[in-house]
């Protein structure tokens, strides 16, 4: 047997672990021989729903409706989806590898033995939304700078990461630059999977179970399998701290309290802040649309809505000029063609309707958030001086 395949029996059920890299060839063959050679009641792959649909129904993703990702809230997501592509595909070209040609493997030997196909994963949207709320107001910008920079990182990998890349799932090597930035993301990004996929193993229905994994799940699989666990927690998404959410609230209300006061104390000064608050509001709104090129109307509209939006914390300038943006020059079929490919360079990732969608979004809320810091700034000034000038 190989030293890549690990047998165990729980509780009357016989399970197989396949411990495959993503980036060898072998590990492809070796899915096919196990499962054919087994013939197990359940096959579990290390996948969720949203990566199985995009495995199984290949370019059908591409007829996706952009304005629901928005209004869904799922840009993020896509972002992820891109990163990862960019990364597969950067192995693929090197190497001549196809990276998860395993798990594709393992779906399909698992109909040819008419077993049981379990998605033993935890959702991605989980994963992220887990690692999004634990690392802090400064890690999101980190995190999401390094998301974008890693999109246009272009260099080669070299042999020896290649060989550490063996050890490790596809998600997480996708993600390796930023749990080297972040080993806090270890827990989540690997220590909840491992609890999380040794509980969808073991309840896989029949007597028999095969599982293919990353390798470097195996080792805590065979360690959590026989541990009770708390699925309930493993799913759960942390709320916002309250501290956050009265912050979100209690600026605005001071910005508008400030305003008023000096209103009534000195009109003139009160149109002053009022100006000063929608320009530099505005302005740097849709100077972050302008830099993602949106279409003028994006850029009116950033402009128009940031000042307003920045007083109402439930909504955001970036989600209104995406959407504007999304009507004026909607995707079509062939933007999300081309799209792992335009990826691979910033002209190409300014150029297609989708990631410029995307960099509206982005760079509107950025310029949004600085004009607020900014135009925030001055009012309190005026204020200042008004009263004690």
């Amino acid at each position: 047997m190989s030293d890549n395949i690990h047998r165990l029996n729980l509780d009357g059920k016989e399970i197989i672990l396949i411990g495959t890299a993503h980036v060898s060839k072998h590990s492809e063959v070796e899915v096919k021989e196990v499962i054919e050679a087994e013939r197990p009641d359940s096959v579990c792959v290390e996948l969720d729903k949203g990566r199985y649909n995009s495995v199984v129904q290949g370019s059908k993703w591409k007829d996706m409706d952009i304005i629901k990702i928005i209004k869904e809230k799922k840009a993020p997501l896509l972002l992820v989806n891109l990163v990862m592509s960019s990364f597969q595909k950067r192995i693929a070209k090197q190497f001549g590898i196809n990276p998860g040609a395993e798990m594709v493997q393992g779906i399909n030997s698992s109909k040819e033995v008419d077993a049981k196909l379990v998605l033993a994963d935890r959702n991605i949207q989980t994963t992220f939304s887990r690692i999004w709320r634990n690392v802090g107001f400064i890690g999101k910008g980190k995190l999401l700078l390094q998301l974008i920079f890693s999109i246009f990182n272009n260099e080669e990998i070299s042999e020896e990461e290649l060989e550490e890349l063996k050890s490790k799932d596809m998600l997480t090597s996708a993600l390796n630059e930023l749990s080297d930035s972040f080993p806090e993301l270890k827990t989540t990004l690997i220590d909840e999977r491992d609890k999380y996929l040794s509980h969808k193993i073991k309840n896989a229905p029949g007597e028999k179970v095969v599982a293919v994994l990353g390798a470097g799940h195996v080792p805590g699989i065979l360690k959590e399998i026989h541990n009770k666990q708390d699925m309930k927690s493993l799913n759960y998404i942390p709320p916002k701290s309250k501290i956050t959410k009265m912050l979100k609230w209690a600026i605005p209300l001071i910005i508008l309290f400030v305003i008023a006061s000096t209103f009534y104390v000195n009109r003139s000064s009160g149109m002053d802040q009022t100006l000063s608050w929608v320009l530099w509001n505005g302005a740097l709104s849709s100077v972050g649309a302008i830099l993602a090129l949106g279409h003028p109307f994006t850029i009116a509209t950033a402009f128009l809505v940031a000042p307003l939006s920045s007083l109402n914390p439930a909504v955001a300038a970036g989600w209104f000029a995406g959407l504007v943006e999304t009507f004026m020059r909607k995707p079509n079929v062939a933007d999300f063609e081309s799209l792992s490919d335009d990826v691979f360079s910033v002209k190409g990732f300014w150029r297609n309707k989708v990631t410029r969608i995307l960099l509206v979004v982005v760079l509107t809320n950025i310029g949004s958030s600085i004009g607020t810091a900014i135009g925030g700034a001055d009012v309190i000034r005026l204020f200042v001086k008004t009263f004690w000038g």
